[in-house]
C-alpha cells in the first residue's frame, strides 16, 4: 500500500515539474503564506513578553510541532475530503473498482507537492525554537514522537472528515472546520483556552496530544490545568485509538455508499 501510495503521488509530482518555474514560486508562495501565521505570533509579543505564562520561543515551539504534523498531513492526506465531490459527479465508482484500496487512491487524488513550501516553513520554526531553548537530548528524543503522533491524529481527523462526507455530501465545510480549525487550534498554548475546552480536546478529541501534553514534557513545564505527569507519554495510545476509530468510520462509510448509477 506503501509503495503504491507513492507511486501515485510521484505521478502528480512528476506532472507538476513539469513546469520547474511555476512549482518552485508555488513552493514559495506556500512558504510564505504559512508564515503570515509566525507573524501574528511575533506580533503578539511585540507587545508582551508572555503568553499564558509561555515565553515566545516556548510558543514557536508548539506551533512548529504542531505546524509540521499538520502541514504533512495536509500535503499526504488531505485531498480526502473531496470525497462528496466524487460522489456528487458520480466518479467514486471508479475508485472503488480499481485493485488498490479507495483511502490510497484519494487522498493521492490531485496530489500536490508544492505544499512542501509549508512543511519546510514549520520545520524551521520548530528547528530555531528548538535551538533557541537549548533543548537536550534528554527530553528531546520526544519530539520525533510527538510530530508522529500529531501526523497519525490528524491524519485520522481527515479519514473522519472523509468518512462524515458520505452522508453529508453537501456540507464538506463543516468536516473542514474539525481539521483546518484543529490546526488553528493547537497553535498556541492550550492555557489561553477555558478549562472546558481543554478537557474536550484531552479526553474527547485528542488535539492535546499534538504538541501540548508532549510539549510540556519537552519543556519541562507543569499542565496549568493540573494533569497528572503521566499524561505527557499517553500521545501514541490516544492517537491510535484515534486512528482506529477512524478505519472503522472510513470502512462504514465504504460499505453502505450506493453508487449514484450515472
Amino acid at each position: 500500500m506503501v509503495r503504491t501510495y507513492f507511486l501515485l503521488a510521484w505521478t502528480w509530482t512528476r506532472a507538476a515539474a513539469a513546469y520547474p518555474a511555476s512549482f518552485a514560486l508555488m513552493v514559495l508562495l506556500g512558504f510564505v503564506a504559512a508564515a503570515l501565521d509566525v507573524a501574528v505570533v511575533l506580533i503578539i509579543f511585540a507587545n508582551t513578553t508572555a503568553l499564558a505564562g509561555f515565553s515566545r520561543e516556548e510558543v514557536l515551539f508548539l506551533y512548529g510541532a504542531a505546524g509540521l504534523s499538520f502541514t504533512l498531513c495536509d500535503t499526504f492526506v488531505s485531498n480526502i475530503d473531496r470525497v462528496s465531490q466524487h460522489i456528487k459527479a458520480g466518479t467514486l465508482d471508479t475508485f472503488l473498482i480499481r485493485p488498490v484500496g479507495a483511502w490510497v487512491q484519494l487522498t493521492t487524488d490531485r496530489f500536490n507537492p508544492t505544499r512542501v513550501g509549508r512543511v519546510l516553513q514549520a520545520a524551521v520554526v520548530l528547528g530555531y525554537a528548538i535551538a533557541a531553548l537549548g533543548i537536550g537530548w534528554e527530553r528531546g528524543w520526544m519530539i520525533p514522537v510527538m510530530v508522529a503522533t500529531g501526523v497519525v491524529i490528524f491524519a485520522a481527523l481527515w479519514t473522519l472528515a472523509g468518512a462524515v462526507q458520505f452522508v453529508l455530501t453537501d456540507a464538506p465545510e463543516v468536516t473542514s472546520a474539525f481539521t483546518y480549525g484543529s490546526n488553528q487550534l493547537t497553535q498556541y498554548p492550550l492555557a489561553v483556552y477555558a478549562r472546558d475546552l481543554v478537557k474536550g480536546v484531552t479526553y474527547v478529541l485528542p488535539l492535546a496530544f499534538v504538541n501540548w501534553q508532549p510539549g510540556l514534557y519537552v519543556l519541562d513545564r507543569d499542565d496549568p490545568f493540573g494533569t497528572p505527569g503521566a499524561m505527557r507519554f499517553l500521545g501514541p495510545a490516544a492517537a491510535l485509538v484515534l486512528a482506529l476509530l477512524a478505519a472503522l468510520a472510513w470502512r462504514q462509510g465504504i460499505r453502505h455508499y450506493r453508487s449514484t448509477g450515472s
